[in-house]
């Protein structure tokens, strides 16, 4: 993403499978759960970085495939190519949708982006290390495996599909290389009629796992989805959850921005781009810092009880309140 102006992942491939069964055998919960949704988030972690075309990535496709198709889901990789930033050729990378209740033909989109960043280049002491992008990137993940556990017995005339997006910061020249490639080209295919269904609405999750967290309105959610963007917030205030802060603080270019232009998905991105927090600003963001010492299961936990509140709400109502 980029700012304005504006003021157990179930590493399937690496841990023993039968460690997840009980899991997958179970009665569910009805509540989300923060200590599961952290374990994935510290898996996530263990691939290392996700970079597009790279084995971690291809890693983290295959356990993404897996842990969804286990809960129930319908799993598809949308393929794609892109010019290759370091030179010459063409490099592969997918989008990974997972749909629920197929036959629902009212749908609402779930999404975030699920590669990282090749380098910390905004780190000041080592712009050319090792990132992990606990937050940013990994945090969403972990987000909509453990939401993966609930939405499948949601209520309502609503189906719900997550899609992981590629190529969001694709970028190894921040002067050259385009950013939000997968959910451009989710949404080109979407505008040319290439789905078999339609979103009502679309919300995209970005760093929400900052452990000290504080999501405000973001400027072109407002924009371009302020009915939803209000809807979900106002969740947030029913719950006590007040780390939703109903105030515009920045305004973000991210994945919402291809969805709404271009796909006319009206479509809002809960982020925190204050990491580690406001007083602070956002000096973790693209650095060696953003690992997951510095995520909480407790700000999984807020963001994912709001979201499935959210969506049991419209199962109830049918209607975005």
């Amino acid at each position: 993403m980029f700012v304005g102006s504006g003021g157990g992942l179930f590493l399937l491939l690496l841990v023993s499978q039968s460690a997840f069964l009980p899991t997958l055998v179970a009665q569910e919960p009805t509540q989300f759960q923060a200590e599961r949704a952290f374990g994935y988030l510290k898996s996530v972690c263990e691939i290392g970085p996700r970079i597009s075309g790279q084995p971690g990535m291809l890693k983290q496709q295959v356990s993404l495939k897996k842990h969804f198709e286990d809960l129930g889901a319908k799993v598809a990789l949308q393929h794609f190519n892109v010019q290759n930033p370091l030179g010459a050729g063409r490099v592969n990378l997918a989008n990974l949708i997972v749909r629920w209740h197929p036959d629902r033909k009212r749908r609402i989109l779930l999404c975030c982006h699920y590669d990282t960043r090749p380098f910390p280049d905004s780190d000041q002491t080592n712009p050319r290390g090792r990132f992990i992008g606990a937050n940013d990137g990994g945090s969403g993940v972990a987000l909509l495996a453990e939401l993966g556990h609930h939405v499948g017995s949601l209520e309502g005339d609503h189906g719900v599909d997550f899609v992981f997006f590629d190529g969001e910061e694709f970028v190894y020249d921040r002067r050259r290389d385009p950013m939000f490639l997968g959910s451009t080209w989710f949404a080109q295919q979407y505008a040319a009629n290439k789905f078999d269904v339609r979103y009502e609405f679309g919300i995209l999750v970005d760093m929400i796992g900052d452990a000290d967290l504080q999501i405000y309105y973001e400027g072109n959610s407002l924009g371009y989805a302020r009915r939803l963007t209000r809807s979900i917030w106002g969740v947030a205030k029913d719950l006590g959850v007040r780390e939703f802060v109903p105030k515009k603080r920045h305004q973000i270019k991210d994945d919402h921005l291809p969805l709404n232009s271009i796909a006319r998905i009206e479509t809002c991105d809960i982020i925190d781009f204050d990491f580690p927090n406001p007083r602070s600003g956002n000096i973790y963001w693209h650095t060696q810092q953003d690992v997951i010492e510095n995520c909480s299961a407790d700000s999984l936990e807020k963001v994912g009880r709001v979201l499935l509140e959210w969506l049991r709400r419209l199962g109830q109502s049918g209607a975005v309140k």
